[in-house]
């Protein structure tokens, strides 16, 4: 059975793995758990022991439970708690748990998200969703799609693409990415 300190000593090379999967860099860590770059690094080389304090933004910043962070034995419970998470104005809540594969999440889209003009986006691998209410209005390319409640799309993300609600009320829909939908999107060059 493992020590106190083994368990603690894992967290370190666990933290850069996750950080790695989603190519992440430790300045962008940084900035969205507010901890300094110099502790992370400490962290995930082990020279700093890892707290509550610093584990508890790490794993809401990874999407992970903080049991997974720490390699806590399994409970046999297999339902997923899914924490809500608001991120530039819209509702993501996971429905899967496991990094680096599919993942799942139904997001609420508020009415006129994101706002502005449509600016489309382009990145690695594919994104699937499917509209459990409202509207979402779906910009691929030169194409424009305006997608109802039961209504789903599947499409390479290697095409300029946008989304948004139109409204009226909130758009709820389930969504799968993968890994390479977790990366940061670039702006597609206009013509």
């Amino acid at each position: 059975m493992d020590t106190f300190d083994d368990v603690l000593e894992a967290v370190g090379p666990r933290l850069r793995k996750l950080r790695a999967e989603r190519r992440t860099t430790l300045a962008q860590l940084s900035e969205s758990t507010g901890i300094s770059v110099s502790t992370l690094s400490r962290l995930e080389s082990g020279q700093r022991r890892p707290t509550l304090e610093l584990l508890l933004p790490l794993a809401r910043a990874h999407q992970v439970q903080l049991d997974e962070l720490v390699d806590a034995p399994p409970t046999g419970d297999p339902r997923i708690h899914a924490k809500p998470i608001k991120h530039h104005g819209v509702v993501h809540i996971p429905l899967s748990r496991r990094p680096g594969g599919l993942q799942a999440f139904k997001q609420i889209v508020p009415e006129g998200w994101p706002g502005g003009d449509v600016e489309q986006k382009v990145h690695e691998g594919y994104d699937w969703f499917y509209v459990l209410s409202g509207r979402i209005r779906l910009v691929l390319g030169d194409k424009d799609f305006v997608l109802a409640e039961g209504e789903a799309a599947e499409f390479d993300t290697r095409v300029p693409h946008w989304f948004g609600n139109p409204g009226p009320g909130p758009a709820e829909m389930l969504c799968l990415y993968g890994p390479q939908g977790e990366r940061m999107h670039v702006r597609a060059r206009t013509r």
